[in-house]
């Protein structure tokens, strides 16, 4: 089985395109954190890049800047490419199946960007009731 489940911030703002075809893709990347430190009490981080596809790719797109936190669930595929010495060079990505949001409206850049939980309804208001009269005690 091949699964992933990352949570991290984006290192970039997400790049939205077609493919020849017509098929939206947005490509981002993501910083994640490990759970230990080093030695030298320093963090390490680990930097993803992440593909989506179709509608999920158009809404990350439209929802997500850099420094936003997201939780990604997909699969991992690694593919190898030639550069322009011949070398050939293996990349891994992360194809997401999933991406919720998880910073909150307003978050880390200040945008107001319409995607998190809606506004609380109001409460109706409560009128005074006087009914002692009709206590049996």
């Amino acid at each position: 089985m091949n699964k992933v489940f990352l949570i991290g911030n984006l290192t970039r703002d997400p790049e939205l395109s077609e493919t020849n075809s017509g098929v939206p893709v947005c490509r981002f990347g993501i910083a994640v954190n490990r759970r230990f430190s080093s030695q030298d009490a320093e963090r390490q981080t680990d930097f993803f890049n992440v593909t989506a596809w179709r509608a999920l790719g158009e809404t990350v797109s439209r929802y997500t800047r850099k420094g936003n936190k997201v939780a990604v669930t997909g699969s991992i595929q690694m593919r190898t490419v030639e550069d322009a010495s011949g070398q050939k060079r293996t990349y891994v990505d992360i194809i997401a199946d999933d991406v919720e949001f998880l910073t909150p409206k307003g978050g880390s850049d200040g945008r107001d960007d319409d995607y998190s939980a809606p506004a609380p309804k109001k409460k109706p208001a409560l009128e005074a009731f006087d009914d002692d009269s009709d206590i049996p005690f």
